[in-house]
């Protein structure tokens, strides 16, 4: 009996018929079913409801249907407790998410049948250090885990903010921006290749540094290996903290992050071999010759 966790974008009318499609025919087959409880009362499958943070708990399989966003909740929600993750696609090209939901099924019979290899994401570990503090990390529980990236940016606009970075604790520069990403590769094309960063391959293990307009000489990318800490320390006015798309708090004067390798990585199923160069070429047009 295999436990199967379903995350559902909600507002996706495709992404409910999906779950409940996909409910049916595991608990057809003896298996069992869980999705968090807001996602289970959005799909009208409310017996299957569990609370966010027991979601992870036993399960063997989380299925995400919806696109990258969609994948980026369900990390923040199983990550920890190693499951893995099959994403279905529903709507634009992804890079994470590259099932097609008409596949689902056999996907999951494959899945359960241990027909399948499992490609591991590196992820960030980030810790608040507030003001004052020692500097020492915590206990790997304290801290926050990212996909993508985490951003330093100032809370609202008009306003830039000004942030000291250390390298291994030896200084680099302070950066005077609208904001400061440290992104995974799998984060590289993100956000941070919007604020003009480059495109690593997910196989590559590093941390990438890009400021976002930047009001400076210095404007590039800093690629830095994934074995050194990051320590970004808010001089001036109060920076939000934003991790793959979430604001997790705010920054006051003399408040830092730590960012880190994650202890763990993120674990997605893949049933053949997942083309991240075909995938890019198809995003952005790349003629063939």
């Amino acid at each position: 009996m295999t436990t199967v966790g379903l995350i559902v974008h909600e507002q996706r009318p495709e992404a409910a018929h999906l779950a409940r499609q996909a409910a049916r025919w595991l608990t057809m087959r003896g298996h069992r079913v869980r999705l968090p409880k807001a996602d289970a009362e959005n799909v009208d499958l409310p017996e299957f409801g569990c609370l966010p943070e027991e979601l992870g708990q036993g399960l063997d399989l989380a299925v995400t249907l919806g696109g990258d966003g969609t994948i980026l909740r369900a990390v923040n929600l199983v990550s920890r407790a190693g499951v893995p993750l099959l994403g279905v696609n529903l709507g634009r090209l992804g890079y994470l998410a590259d099932l097609e939901p008409d596949n689902l099924t056999d996907a999951l019979e494959k899945v359960i049948a241990g027909d399948y290899r499992l490609e591991e994401r590196m992820m960030l570990s980030v810790y608040v250090q507030k003001a004052g503090e020692p500097p020492i990390l915590p206990a790997l529980d304290g801290d926050m885990w990212a996909l993508n990236e985490v951003v330093v940016e100032r809370p609202a606009a008009g306003h830039t903010v000004h942030v000291a970075v250390e390298v291994e604790d030896r200084f680099w520069t302070t950066y005077a921006a609208d904001g400061l990403i440290v992104a995974t590769p799998t984060g590289s094309t993100a956000y941070a290749f919007s604020a003009g960063g480059p495109i690593v391959s997910p196989n590559v293990r590093a941390l990438i540094m890009t400021p976002v307009s930047a009001h400076m000489p210095f404007d590039r990318s800093l690629i830095v290996d994934a074995g050194d800490a990051v320590r970004i320390e808010v001089t001036d006015r109060p920076a939000a903290v934003v991790i793959d798309g979430r604001e997790v708090g705010t920054l006051e004067r003399g408040d830092a992050i730590i960012c880190t390798e994650a202890p763990g990585s993120a674990r997605f199923v893949s049933l053949g071999r997942r083309d991240f160069y075909g995938i890019l070429k198809a995003k952005f047009g790349v003629a063939d010759r």
